[in-house]
């Protein structure tokens, strides 16, 4: 297929496979999901009557005291006691397969394309890391809340724009469902199309 390039006649030949799939809300939601179960820390943790400190030796004779029976002073009726049920750390990533996770990738880029919202430019540079620079640029694009992605790293690109809360710099290894559907338009420059269809064909 044939892809024009943001303000400029000139067209460039990119993969149908990878730009021209069906939306897939389904896969979508299950690709968003299962990223940001990912990014949780589950290191949420309590302390179990196993875990606090103290409680080895039992407080009184078992019969003979009048008293109810206990083993420890650290069972979790007793002030000072451990948690009944005490959360512990766990992992919440979900099994998603490669497969899956680039055909998701794929209905992406695709949808963000047929809504206009994918912005394919030759190259994006700035000559020093200064936001009013990248602002000039965004500017003469005609984009604000927007997720850049350029093939490799950039670093003045990424200082320039690091203080613009609604703008994201990334390269190819750094897209993610999240930061691709989060912003309003995503511009890409040619480099990264190309490394791109090579990640997902």
């Amino acid at each position: 297929m044939e892809l024009q390039l943001h303000n400029s006649k000139e067209m460039i030949t990119a993969s149908d496979a990878v730009f021209g799939s069906a939306y897939k809300e389904s896969l979508v939601h299950q690709l968003v999901t299962a990223y940001l179960a990912g990014a949780r820390s589950g290191t949420k943790a309590q302390k179990n009557r196993s875990a606090v400190s103290g409680g080895g030796a039992k407080p009184w004779n078992q019969k003979g005291g009048g008293r109810a029976r206990a083993g420890t002073i650290r069972s979790p009726l007793w002030r000072n006691g451990g948690v009944t049920f005490a959360a512990q750390p766990r992992d919440h990533s979900q099994k998603l397969n490669k497969k899956m996770y680039r055909a998701g990738i794929r209905s992406i880029f695709s949808e963000l394309l047929r809504q206009d919202r994918l912005k394919i430019v030759d190259d994006i540079t700035v000559d020093a890391p200064q936001t009013k620079q990248i602002v000039a640029k965004l500017k003469d694009l005609g984009v604000s809340k927007t997720l850049i992605v350029t093939e490799t790293g950039d670093e003045k690109l990424y200082l320039s724009a690091r203080n613009l809360h609604h703008v994201e710099v990334t390269d190819v290894v750094g897209v993610s469902p999240v930061n691709l559907i989060s912003y309003e338009s995503v511009v890409i420059t040619v480099g990264a199309i190309r490394a791109i269809e090579e990640w997902l064909s």
